[in-house]
């Protein structure tokens, strides 16, 4: 069997290196990392693979075409994905690599709140990806400081703000405040408010104009980290609250939970 497998071994058509090269040029992890291929799995070790340590090259984005392409990429990899795909590929076209070897699309599982489960809203984990990778990692670095002003501000704003170019909606989008960077907070404050529900035309149309908003409103704050014009004093909610946690549980706790509007289910 071992004299089999080498033998498979050497009658690759394809190297490790090749294969790299053929399938993004992108490379994770400590070990490597596993791709498929028409030759099967194959492990491409850190040796073979280049990495482009972060912080990432950053060149100013116009904030309004950055929010179209988000708004209209909402449709087709949602929230999360939709404001990385709208910053990355812009700066792939600005810069080239790393930018365009970036799995974008590996990252759909950021909507509605991570896999419909409601939590942190995908925009805001979008918004954190593509800081981070700006702006660098690491606690109370800039990338983090960026994701914290996006986070407060998406609470604090009536949202959408994004008036899209060619909206696939023209009915009016009311806006709505969350108090909440919680998707099932944000969500269901907004259905109260408009009075329609979650599988309504108008509630997708809401959180692509939502997508849009976030995905601005981040790339002015990398715009004015850029320019050196970027401050924070913001604290992080464990500074203030010595738990790591927004402070009001009761919108969940409490009386003030939206009720659910079932209009539209599919499975009704």
């Amino acid at each position: 069997m071992l004299e089999k497998l080498e033998k498979i071994n050497k009658e690759e058509t394809f190297s490790r290196r090749s294969l790299l090269l053929g399938t993004g040029k992108l490379a994770v992890g400590a070990a490597g990392i596993a791709v498929v291929s028409a030759g099967g799995l194959n492990l491409i070790s850190k040796a073979d693979a280049k990495e482009t340590p972060m912080p990432w090259p950053y060149k100013k984005l116009n904030p309004e075409e950055v929010a179209e392409k988000a708004y209209n990429e909402w449709y087709r990899v949602y929230c999360g994905a939709a404001v990385i795909s709208s910053i990355v590929n812009s700066l792939a076209k600005e810069i080239g690599e790393p930018y365009a070897s970036f799995p974008v699309d590996s990252f759909v599982w950021m909507h509605g709140g991570e896999v419909g489960w409601g939590t942190m809203c995908g925009t805001e984990m979008g918004a954190a990806v593509v800081a981070n990778l700006i702006a660098g990692p690491g606690v109370f670095k800039d990338g983090e400081k960026i994701t914290n002003e996006v986070v407060q501000w998406y609470s604090d704003t009536e949202l959408p703000m994004y008036t899209p170019k060619k909206p696939k909606i023209t009915s009016e989008i009311p806006r709505s405040k969350s108090g909440s960077p919680l998707c099932h907070v944000s969500v269901g404050k907004w259905m109260k408010a408009a009075d329609k529900g979650f599988w309504s035309p108008e509630r997708k149309d809401r959180c692509a104009r939502v997508t849009a908003s976030v995905a601005a409103h981040t790339v002015k704050l990398l715009n004015d980290w850029k320019d050196g014009k970027f401050k924070s004093d913001l604290k992080l909610p464990a500074m203030t609250y010595n738990i790591t946690a927004q402070h009001n549980c009761t919108d969940c706790y409490g009386g003030k939970v939206p009720e659910v509007n079932t209009k539209g289910n599919p499975a009704k």
